[in-house]
């Protein structure tokens, strides 16, 4: 017997089923055991991806400013979420220099003063690609250069800027940055 639904009962799947089956044969007996499934231990999903990612971001992150100056590699940055192709490109010169600063002898207070207003105007202006040159440091005390490291820890706290990245031999060299700034927005 089966009951129809009225028009304020809606039917239940297993009833619904069961109207369906009803009529059907079940396969004769093959005389075969059938194992249940075992119970599967619980897979730590997002313990693996997480670690995943912190394998992948600490093989791609880039090396801390104080390191890269005391092992004599260059200075190079991205933004997070910047393509890594993006700083290749910057390093084999793909994008024209626009403009350029020049901050070497001048002291530190000075520097950031320029280097704020410069980077405020370039943006304004819809330059993508600028120069900063902050010196070698030959006439430092100790021959350190000291407008390095300070202008490379202040371009990464600017939002304009997506990458970095010392500039080729003919454009200063180990005394100057090729930087990329965002796009300017409408």
């Amino acid at each position: 017997m089966s009951k129809r639904p009225t028009l304020h009962e809606e039917p239940d799947d297993a009833a619904l089923l069961r109207e369906a089956l009803k009529g059907v044969a079940p396969l004769p007996d093959s005389g075969r055991v059938v194992h249940p499934p075992g119970r599967r231990d619980p897979v730590a999903s997002q313990t693996a991806r997480d670690e995943a990612e912190v394998l992948r971001e600490s093989l791609a992150e880039e090396m801390s400013v104080e390191l890269m100056l005391e092992s004599g590699e260059e200075l190079a940055y991205q933004r997070q979420g910047i393509d890594r192709q993006v700083l290749r490109k910057l390093r084999r010169g793909h994008w024209v220099i626009q403009d350029h600063i020049d901050l070497h002898g001048l002291r530190v207070d000075e520097a950031r003063e320029l280097l704020v207003g410069f980077l405020s105007e370039a943006l304004k202006s819809g330059q993508r690609c600028v120069r900063i040159v902050h010196g070698k440091g030959h006439r430092s005390p100790n021959r350190e250069p000291v407008l390095k490291k300070k202008v490379a820890a202040w371009l990464r706290h600017r939002d304009e800027v997506l990458a970095y990245c010392q500039a080729l031999p003919a454009d200063g060299g180990s005394g100057a940055l090729l930087v990329l700034l965002k796009a300017k927005t409408a």
